[in-house]
């Protein structure tokens, strides 16, 4: 089983900047894909970004640019830096961890509680 801790939401204003930390832990293999969701009142849960454990990464259009997702291995822990941050940008934000022992064995997923981003204008 894996757990996932997310930490770092909060209240900020327009344009300041963010940082969500996600750290993971259990049987965790070596090789596995960790993402940032968010989800906003009314609006379904998206795909903000992705990296791999070779560091490869994903943003969505909405967030290129301004958004970065890093990784520390040896701490089992992402990172997702938000600058430049928007009203539209506010949600609650989520991280997952999925993993499968082979590339033809099922990926297992994992999701975090959760943490809130506020950002007022």
């Amino acid at each position: 089983q894996v757990q996932l801790v997310e930490s770092g939401g909060g209240l900020v204003q327009t344009g300041e900047s963010l940082r969500l930390s996600c750290a993971a832990s259990g049987s965790i293999f070596n090789s596995n894909v960790m993402e940032w969701y968010r989800q906003a009142p009314g609006k379904q849960r998206e795909l903000v970004a992705t990296i791999t454990s070779g560091g490869s990464t994903n943003y969505a259009s909405s967030v290129t640019g301004r958004f970065t997702i890093s990784r520390d291995n040896a701490k089992n822990t992402v990172y997702l830096q938000m600058d430049s941050l928007k009203a539209e940008d506010a949600a609650v934000y989520y991280c997952k961890l999925r993993q499968r022992l082979t590339p033809v064995t099922r990926w297992s997923e994992y999701w975090g509680q959760g943490t809130q981003v506020t950002v007022s204008s």
